[in-house]
């Protein structure tokens, strides 16, 4: 068992374009309508491990207002265990989006009192969990942040493989310098760190530096140029891109966040001994199989990560 704790929120993503619904004179000009998708860093990668087929949990907060509702049930549509799922009365968080020209994405939250910042350490992991997946606005938002940190080094300490994305939004951290150290001081319990170039950039350090302080491995995305892992025993694997006609990109590194967990699971490799004895041949299937599934998210509108049989074998 996999799990995934941190956010699920509301993305309000931009459409194209509407048709005249007899209310055109009340939109503000030059603004898209925005459609509703289910999204946040570790509910879409919670839902890409359903659909790869991982046995996965997820361990959050959620609120009672309907858009709390639909996520629920997106993650029950995906295979997703949801009894960790704690509840509030509080709205749901919500990400309004924007695309640009090559298909990135951006993101202003409306985070304020919303229900997943309460989420609490649970007194237990579900039976037969070996992994434990955090990252992005959980790991930012007080006083869900502490929690979740909490559970990182609990889990960490019981021996359980760990995950982390930073999945840095600037907008959201207001003390730019705290975070970094606070950044820091999550490596000694973080079995595999996944990041991208922009949040490398962003924090500073490199991944020789980041593994000193305790990961096995850091992988590093570069978008369309691939993926590149280092370990601590001085590996250094790197694949392209796979090619594709992106539509966006949102999701996409929380799928190359599932990718990884579930290829690692097939492995028997969700232990850092394990990590620590993988190959060149075992790193670079592994992270083919992370950008075939990448791809397939990019290629289409929202959140919306491939199921096994799209993406084959790693």
């Amino acid at each position: 068992m996999i799990v995934v704790a941190g956010e699920a929120l509301i993305d309000l993503v931009p459409l194209g374009s509407s048709p005249d619904d007899g209310g055109a004179d009340r939109r503000a000009p030059g603004l898209p309508p925005l459609a509703p998708r289910l999204g946040g860093g570790p509910y879409n990668t919670a839902v890409a491990l359903g659909r790869l087929g991982s046995p996965v949990a997820f361990c959050s907060r959620l609120s009672r207002d309907g858009f709390g509702e639909a996520l629920l049930n997106g993650l029950r549509s995906a295979g997703v265990d949801t009894s960790p799922v704690q509840r509030g009365d509080e709205p749901t968080t919500l990400a309004v989006t924007s695309i640009g020209p090559d298909g990135s994405a951006g993101y202003s939250f409306y985070a304020e009192g919303t229900a997943d910042r309460l989420f609490s350490v649970p007194d237990l992991l579900p039976a037969g969990t070996r992994a434990v997946s955090f990252g992005t606005c959980s790991l930012v938002l007080e006083p869900g942040a502490s929690a979740y940190e909490d559970l990182m080094r609990a889990a960490s300490a019981q021996g359980l493989f760990t995950a982390l994305d930073p999945n840095i939004r600037p907008g959201l951290i207001p003390d730019a310098d705290a975070y970094r150290a606070r950044f820091k001081n999550w490596l000694p319990s973080t079995t595999l760190l996944k990041l991208s170039e922009e949040d490398a950039q962003w924090l500073g350090g490199t991944p020789q530096e980041w593994l000193s302080s305790g990961p096995a491995a850091v992988v590093l995305t570069r978008g369309g140029d691939g993926l590149t892992v280092f370990t601590r025993n001085g590996g250094e694997y790197a694949v392209p891109g796979e090619r594709v006609e992106v539509v966006d990109t949102i999701g996409a590194g929380d799928t190359v966040n599932a990718a990884l967990l579930h290829g690692l699971s097939q492995q028997d490799a969700l232990s850092p001994a394990a990590v620590d004895g993988l190959d060149g041949d075992g790193w670079t299937r592994l992270l083919r199989f992370a950008a075939r599934a990448a791809a397939i998210t990019c290629s289409r509108a929202g959140a919306e990560p491939p199921y096994g049989s799209e993406v084959g074998e790693v």
